[in-house]
C-alpha cells in the first residue's frame, strides 16, 4: 500500500507526472539509440541488393501515389506465423534504397515484401484491373486505368538524379542511360545488354502488361515482380552481432 500511496502523488500532480514520464522516455530512448553509435554500420550488407531500375522506380512512384502502402505493408516480422506465410523476415538492407520506405503493420491486404515472382504478370494485371476477378473477397479498388496512362520516360533521369541526392548510388552512366534503360526493360526485343550490365542479370525484361507502349501498369507490375527477389536466402547467413 505504501508504494501505491507514493504512486498516487504522481497521479495527482501533473507537473511531477510530466517530469517522470519525460525521464522514462529519455532513458528508454538512450537504451535503444546509444548502442547504434558503436556499430560500424547499422544496415547489414547483403549480396544482391541494387538500386531500382528506371522502370521499377517509376512503378514504385505509382505504388506510392495510389496509396498501396495504406493496405499493404512491406515488412515481414520475425514471427513464425509471418515467416511461414510470407517468407524470410525482412532485412533492413532490402529497404535501404527506399525513399520513403514501405514498412508498417496495417494490412487490409497481404504483405508484399516477397510478392515478386509469386504470381504471373497476367495475374498481376488481372488483379490490378479487377481485384475481385481473382480474389472474390477482396475490397481493393480497381486500377485498370493504369493501362491507359502511358509513360514516355522523358523525366526518368531527373527521378534517378533526385534519388541520388538522398544517397541512392546511381552512377553517372545510369543517369545518362536512364531513358534508354527505361524503354529497354519493357521491350524483350530491344538491346537490353546495357541494362543488365548496369543493374544485374536478375532484372526482369518483358512486356509486363502485354500491350503496346509503356504504361503505368507496366511500371507497377515491374516493381511488384522484383520485390523480395534480390537476396538469395538459400545462401544468406545473418550477422548475429547486428
Amino acid at each position: 500500500m505504501a508504494i501505491l500511496d507514493k504512486h498516487k502523488i504522481l497521479e495527482t500532480n501533473a507537473t511531477l507526472l510530466l517530469i517522470f514520464s519525460f525521464l522514462v522516455v529519455t532513458i528508454g530512448g538512450i537504451v535503444q539509440i546509444a548502442p547504434l553509435f558503436w556499430l560500424e554500420n547499422t544496415i547489414e550488407e547483403v549480396e544482391g541488393m541494387r538500386p531500382y531500375t528506371p522502370l521499377e522506380l517509376a512503378g514504385r512512384d505509382v505504388y506510392v501515389r495510389e496509396g498501396c502502402y495504406v493496405c499493404h505493408s512491406q515488412m515481414i516480422r520475425p514471427m513464425r506465423d509471418e515467416v511461414e506465410r510470407y517468407g524470410h523476415y525482412s532485412l533492413a538492407a532490402e529497404s535501404k534504397y527506399d525513399h520513403p520506405f514501405q514498412w508498417g503493420s496495417k494490412r487490409t491486404g497481404p504483405d508484399l515484401a516477397r510478392v515478386g515472382g509469386r504470381y504471373s504478370d497476367d495475374w498481376q494485371v488481372d488483379h490490378l484491373r479487377n481485384p475481385q476477378s481473382v480474389v472474390p473477397e477482396s475490397v481493393m479498388p480497381k486500377y485498370g486505368f493504369l493501362e491507359r496512362k502511358m509513360i514516355d520516360g522523358k523525366y526518368i533521369g531527373d527521378l534517378l538524379a533526385t534519388n541520388r541526392m538522398v544517397g541512392v548510388p546511381y552512377t553517372d552512366e545510369m543517369l545518362e542511360n536512364a531513358q534508354a534503360d527505361f524503354a529497354a526493360q519493357a521491350d524483350p526485343d530491344s538491346d537490353y545488354d546495357g541494362l543488365l550490365e548496369r543493374y544485374g542479370e536478375k532484372v526482369n525484361v518483358r512486356n509486363f502488361d502485354g500491350a503496346e507502349g509503356i504504361s503505368e501498369m507496366d511500371a507497377l507490375v515491374a516493381y511488384l515482380q522484383m520485390l523480395g527477389t534480390l537476396v538469395d536466402f538459400s545462401t544468406f547467413t545473418p550477422d548475429a552481432s547486428r
